[in-house]
């Protein structure tokens, strides 16, 4: 299933292409810096010797909810470089306003094996947390396939993205396979992502961080147990 959808994105990625330009008649940013979005961007404002932690933000929303998990990884870990990527220019430019040159933001690579396989080099992340709903099987793959540890923060499912979702059901359940943790915001998005075949063991219910913008001591103490294992 995977490799039948990834040969769907590569024959409909000149279609994304023109459809990122066509959104950049009203939103200029969105022409800008395409080359990213392949996974091609440099990096020299990176540390070499420093290990990546990797948060990524869709957009504006999930920038300010995960802008205390930031914070608590700068103070917590000054030994490691943090990379924050999003998908919208909205979202690039809130990173910018929070964190400024303290982290190191990029957009996130169509999920592409190719852009992804580069993004993975070029990076090397030993961590990742991803806010709420991004199900991208290529990505969840190179985390699993790397034994990168992956975390759904603040994740959430609506019961029209679990019909969706179960259209592909065999691809989603490969898909959250390669989830290490789920911290979903309440019990009914838990049962949601076990439905479709994600660990039971693995969930915890830890609340919606937008509204209570600090990070559940749960999560900080499983994010450091996963350090240890880096």
């Amino acid at each position: 299933m995977r490799y039948f959808y990834s040969a769907v994105l590569y024959i409909a990625l000149p279609f994304i292409v023109l459809r990122m330009l066509w959104r950049s008649r009203r939103a200029p940013a969105y022409r800008h810096r395409l080359a990213e979005r392949l996974a091609h961007f440099d990096t020299t404002a990176l540390a070499a010797d420093r290990p990546v932690i990797w948060v990524h933000a869709v957009s504006v929303g999930e920038t300010i909810a995960a802008a205390p998990l930031v914070e608590a990884l700068l103070t917590r870990y000054p030994g490691h470089s943090l990379v924050v990527t999003t998908t919208t220019p909205t979202g690039s430019e809130r990173v910018r306003a929070l964190f400024g040159d303290r982290v190191f933001h990029v957009y996130a690579p169509w999920d592409l094996p190719g852009a992804t396989r580069r993004f993975f080099a070029t990076l090397k992340p030993r961590l990742l947390l991803l806010m709420e709903t991004e199900l991208w099987p290529n990505l969840f793959h190179a985390c699993h396939y790397r034994s990168v540890p992956l975390l759904l923060i603040n994740a959430r499912l609506s019961a029209r993205s679990v019909a969706g979702y179960r259209r592909v059901r065999t691809l989603v359940g490969q898909t959250l396979s390669c989830v290490t943790e789920i911290a979903a915001q309440t019990t009914t998005d838990a049962g949601r992502f076990e439905s479709l075949g994600a660990d039971a063991g693995g969930i915890s219910v830890t609340g919606n961080m937008k509204f209570e913008q600090r990070i559940p001591q749960s999560l900080l103490e499983r994010a450091e147990v996963l350090r240890r294992d880096w």
